[in-house]
């Protein structure tokens, strides 16, 4: 039997919000889920709530208001704190991400996150509404 997660987009003002509400749709009230992009397509691959035979499927409610909330603004400030940290040889190229999405170019994390979903859990396991 098929199991359906629902994403309330309209909870998602940004990627630390998502975290939690990603978690909790799996994993109840304070459940973990990933908190970072690697680590969520970790989690889709079963074994941390999600069904390990992969018959699942997101449900994302109110996903253009996730769109916005996870969009271009949203998307430099994560790949700024990224930079910040990163060893040197990828700061150069995630600092020239982050100014290509603060001038509103290229993916942004909401993107990355459809893109996660589908390729790892299939493209069937998504149905943004």
């Amino acid at each position: 039997m098929t199991v359906t997660y629902v994403i309330e987009g309209s909870r998602i003002t940004g990627l630390d919000s998502f975290w939690t509400v990603v978690g909790e749709a799996v994993n109840g009230p304070g459940g973990y889920f990933g908190r970072n992009l690697d680590a969520f397509a970790d989690c889709l691959g079963g074994g941390m709530g999600a069904p390990d035979d992969g018959d699942f499927v997101f449900e994302w409610r109110d996903h253009a208001l996730s769109a916005r909330a996870l969009g271009h603004a949203e998307t430099a400030r994560h790949l700024d704190r990224l930079a910040a940290r990163a060893h040197e040889s990828n700061r150069s190229r995630l600092r020239e991400e982050c100014a290509q999405a603060a001038a509103g170019h290229g993916p942004t994390l909401f993107d990355r996150l459809v893109e996660i979903i589908r390729d790892r859990a299939g493209p069937d396991a998504l149905r943004l509404l």
